[in-house]
């Protein structure tokens, strides 16, 4: 079995926050809750639920300690979404490369999606971000990733702007 997997990234930016995006409001009791300096096991707990199933790989391969200073970092932040009180969503952002800002990783668990919580959970992400006032916010998807991936961040206002062949490394456990 090869060990790496093709895929095409496409990059995507916002210039201008949309405000007149309004995602339909989950039928389930939801909130969205920045975690403060969540601690390593929450955080691989997440990017695998979320993750696994699109070769989710680069923080898998962190060591605990190289996690733990970029989870304690001032210019990163997560964001979970909880439905009905259980984690169902993570949301990373990264602001080092101010006035650029970055959502890093975004996605739901399998047992989310579906159900409109992405269009819901990412309409809060971009508002957050916008509230810190970036000139650019930037997010990048892959062929790997869900199919429905590209399309809801064209419909919440990103542009293509550059798409690149990748090999990624296959998740072998």
């Amino acid at each position: 079995m090869a060990r790496e997997i093709e895929t095409v990234v496409t990059f995507l930016q916002m210039t201008k926050h949309h405000t007149h995006i309004h995602p339909v409001m989950p039928a389930h009791p939801t909130a969205v809750m920045k975690a403060e300096h969540p601690p390593v096991h929450f955080y691989r707990y997440l990017y695998d639920q979320v993750g696994r199933e699109f070769n989710w790989v680069l923080r898998r391969k962190m060591s605990d300690e190289a996690l733990r200073d970029l989870l304690e970092r001032d210019d990163f932040a997560l964001y979970v979404l909880y439905v009905e009180g259980v984690p169902m969503g993570m949301g990373e952002l990264d602001y080092s490369a101010m006035p650029d800002a970055q959502i890093s990783y975004f996605g739901l668990m399998k047992e989310a999606r579906g159900k409109g919580l992405g269009a819901y959970f990412l309409h809060h992400v971009i508002d957050i971000v916008w509230s810190y006032g970036p000139d650019r916010l930037l997010v990048n998807t892959c062929t790997l990733d869900h199919p429905r991936a590209l399309p809801l961040y064209q419909r919440m206002g990103f542009e293509v702007y550059d798409q690149k062949p990748d090999l990624v490394e296959r998740i072998e456990d």
